[in-house]
């Protein structure tokens, strides 16, 4: 590994199991820091921005996904939820949230470092800015479709009338596979391909969980959407003119 190592948080109530993962990371080149909850994770990110937040859900003082929603309301930084009970509702809510990817306790260290790698990779590529799709307009910083305007060098959207909102790493993926691919219908494997999101444990709906999410941000009536369009039976289709 090149420059500086990428700065991991890894949030756990457990002092044994934090340790572990911790040690196991610094292994692989990555800087560590371990936080005990909520409290001292806040604390830890007033002073640096981590690369990457591993975040266990089932913590006693403050639950994992409350705080999902709280750091995906105001950053981008990509976080991998960890779930002792392995619920599929614990999996949904965490993505739904923002979360950009999930392990079950007790996880095979070398599959999360996989997934911290794979994530890490995913945030990298979204970084810059992308080429304009065809039937979208390139304002500077970002391209149009509809009313919405994509910034790619903050990953926000914007309305006309200035409203923004906050994208995760994992939804301008997706996006950006459509937006690199208009008016082609691409399979749910097709899409977990393009934006790197395959999840090895088969959770089949989790894209289904990621583009509802878009469609709530980019859709002016998500339960209608105009734009990214379900083709049942095969996936979906992104119409950047909203026909």
């Amino acid at each position: 590994m090149t420059g500086s190592p990428q700065q991991i948080f890894v949030v756990d109530d457990e002092a044994d199991a934090r340790a572990m993962v911790g040690d196991y990371l610094r292994m692989h080149g990555f800087e560590v820091s371990l936080c005990d909850g909520g409290a001292s994770l806040r604390r830890r990110l007033a002073e640096v921005t981590p690369d990457l937040i591993v975040l266990d859900l089932n913590m006693p003082e403050e639950d994992g996904l409350s705080i999902v929603r709280d750091l995906k309301s105001r950053s981008t930084i990509p976080i991998i939820m960890l779930t002792a009970t392995a619920s599929p509702i614990d999996r949904v809510v965490g993505l739904e949230l923002g979360a950009d990817d999930y392990l079950p306790k007790p996880c095979e260290l070398r599959e999360l470092v996989a997934r911290v790698r794979s994530v890490l990779r995913r945030a990298a590529q979204a970084r810059p800015a992308a080429e304009p799709a065809a039937g979208a307009a390139r304002p500077e910083g970002g391209f149009r479709f509809g009313r919405m305007i994509v910034d790619t060098e903050t990953l926000r959207l914007r309305d006309e009338a200035g409203t923004e909102q906050i994208l995760t790493r994992s939804e301008y993926a997706l996006l950006k596979a459509f937006l690199d691919n208009p008016k082609r219908v691409l399979t749910r494997e097709r899409l977990l391909d393009i934006a790197d999101a395959r999840d090895p444990d088969a959770f089949d709906r989790a894209i289904d969980v990621r583009i509802n999410r878009i469609r709530k941000k980019v859709e002016p009536d998500p339960a209608n959407p105009r734009f990214i369009k379900t083709v049942r039976g095969l996936g979906y289709v992104f119409r950047p003119d909203g026909d």
